[in-house]
């Protein structure tokens, strides 16, 4: 079977944003109230930073889940690593993820600035240029065989959509708007064109849509 580029658990509010420009150290998302995006995850008894018993079962827990399910790669944008911008400065802080990142698998931080990879417990960051389809074929390559996660950050999903390089894409809406950001899209509507579509209400207010796409 082919393998797969896959966007998972991918969080917009009703208005389509997943981010917004102000982002820094304090405020990964750069969004005022981002954790609006994800609360539904971190209620599910799946969710992996999770620190004490119980949480939620159901439809929300089933995609949390998922996450990990057959995937053996992910590509991120720089964004999605870290807040620092142009040339490496600092080489000791090594992203947001902690010791023990959530990925388990080779990560391709797409970047203009390439830097040697570093690796956190079983997950190694490769920090890697080139146009989303060189990077996907080094994903690819590492999965062995599995799919390829598509991380984000919004920026980087919107590259490899107009790129026609995404399979499927499951894209969490929550009930919440921010007026302004950088957005997936204005509908979702704007997918229908290449993918199918079904829209799945969740008891928790989160809207889970599920594209894939049409035969070619």
């Amino acid at each position: 079977m082919a393998q797969l580029l896959r966007v998972q658990n991918f969080m917009v509010s009703s208005d389509g944003v997943a981010a917004g420009e102000d982002q820094s150290f304090e405020n990964p998302f750069g969004l005022p109230g981002a954790e609006r995006l994800f609360s539904w995850a971190g209620a599910t008894a799946s969710w992996p930073n999770r620190t004490d018993p119980g949480g939620s079962r159901g439809l929300d827990d089933y995609f949390t889940r998922d996450f990990t399910q057959n995937i053996g790669a992910e590509i991120m944008g720089r964004n999605k690593f870290g807040y620092q911008r142009g040339p490496w400065t600092d080489h000791e802080w090594q992203g947001w993820w902690g010791d023990e990142p959530p990925f388990h698998t080779p990560v391709f931080v797409m970047t203009h600035h390439e830097r040697p990879s570093i690796t956190l417990s079983d997950t190694t960051f490769h920090f890697v240029g080139g146009d989303p389809a060189d990077v996907l074929d080094q994903a690819r390559e590492a999965a062995q065989g599995k799919d390829v996660r598509l991380g984000g950050g919004v920026t980087t999903v919107r590259q490899f959509l107009d790129a026609d390089l995404v399979d499927t894409l499951h894209v969490a809406v929550s009930p919440v708007r921010f007026g302004e950001g950088l957005r997936l899209w204005d509908s979702p509507d704007e997918l229908l064109d290449r993918y199918h579509l079904d829209v799945v209400p969740s008891p928790s207010g989160v809207v889970h849509h599920l594209f894939w796409r049409k035969s070619r």
